[in-house]
């Protein structure tokens, strides 16, 4: 896949480095020279480009035109959404993504500006925080569609309501679907007629709004 990267700062350095290392082609635009050039000698030569972000003979310096996806990556809110709306409606890039800096812009980082994903790390930061506090042992492993829905997992308390019964009888959420069970290092395959047991590590997908419904059902039984 080739990515352009814009902002070099350490959300965009990292995410360079990682999807180097994955394989990927990256292109990094910044506007600053001592950033460019550490970039330069833990990439590519080529992997860099100086200059305005926002500008587009910039953008096609590192061969936006090619681009798979773009991120937009600065700590400046106006310069992502320059970029992320010249390289969807001017470039034609197929996925852009844009980090929100101040949680107050983010209303304005729509498909009408041309974001298809908007990290807002000020509200992803409070969400994870929160969750962690309500949800105790049950850990969130993957967001889905912008956030509405989870990949959890969550070992079966010895107390939990659903500890020694079928999968079959529980009542799970409305928006839930158990997607594996590890038992012992094994994988078991979540059917109906299976029975949960005491330190089972359950696999589920479940909307945002419905974790604390599964996360009751395989935690300790609330008097």
């Amino acid at each position: 896949m080739f990515v352009v990267i814009v902002g070099g700062g350490r959300t965009g350095s990292h995410l360079a480095r990682m999807l180097h290392s994955q394989g990927h082609e990256v292109r990094v635009v910044d506007d600053r020279p001592e950033v460019a050039a550490k970039l330069r000698r833990e990439l590519r030569e080529d992997a860099v480009v100086l200059g305005d972000v926002s500008s587009p003979s910039v953008l096609e310096a590192a061969s936006i035109h090619r681009a798979q996806v773009l991120a937009a990556v600065t700590a400046d809110d106006e310069a992502n959404l320059v970029v992320t709306t010249l390289g969807r409606f001017e470039f034609r890039v197929p996925r852009t993504i844009a980090r929100v800096n101040n949680p107050e812009n983010a209303w304005m980082f729509t498909a009408d500006m041309g974001v298809d994903v908007a990290l807002n790390q000020a509200d992803i930061m409070g969400r994870l925080i929160a969750e962690e506090m309500s949800l105790g042992d049950m850990m969130t492993l993957l967001k889905l569609r912008k956030g509405q829905f989870s990949v959890v997992e969550e070992k079966v308390h010895p107390q939990a309501p659903a500890c020694g019964k079928h999968i079959g009888e529980l009542t799970l959420p409305p928006e839930c679907v158990l997607v594996a069970i590890i038992r012992k290092g094994n994988l078991i395959i979540p059917r109906g007629d299976v029975t949960l047991q005491q330190a089972d590590e359950i696999l589920a997908v479940v909307h945002s709004s419905q974790v604390n419904e599964l996360a009751a059902l395989l935690g300790p039984a609330r008097v």
